[in-house]
């Protein structure tokens, strides 16, 4: 079972899990154990950076992610290196329109990206 904090998006905010091929990502209806969303359902996965954060316009916006980007953009190095410990904020859209970005460990990350290529 891997964390996943929730920062913006379609989802509450927050801590969630990622575990046996499906999120628990708390909704408004499902506020306290959260809705089970298959990783099938992901139809892109990326690091967030300032240029795809912006594209997701008023879901997200920039200024809600500015402070959580700061340190994903060099930890992105870090990813590329095989580092086990480091976390990576990324972006997700799902096939049915919504979106998310969350931070998540390197790992966890590498799977999420691999089920979306």
């Amino acid at each position: 079972m891997a964390k996943v904090k929730v920062h913006a998006g379609d989802f509450l905010k927050g801590d969630s899990q990622y575990s046996l091929g499906s999120f628990m990502l708390k909704t408004k209806e499902h506020s306290i154990i959260g809705e089970v969303v298959p990783i099938t359902e992901l139809e892109m996965v990326e690091v967030a950076d300032e240029e795809n954060v912006k594209k997701l316009g008023g879901t997200v916006g920039w200024g809600v992610a500015g402070g959580v980007l700061l340190g994903p953009l060099g930890l992105l190095a870090g990813l590329l290196l095989g580092g086990k410990k480091k976390e990576v904020t990324f972006i997700a859209k799902f096939k049915n329109g919504k979106k998310l970005l969350a931070t998540t460990d390197s790992q966890t990350f590498t799977k999420l990206r691999a089920a979306a290529f």
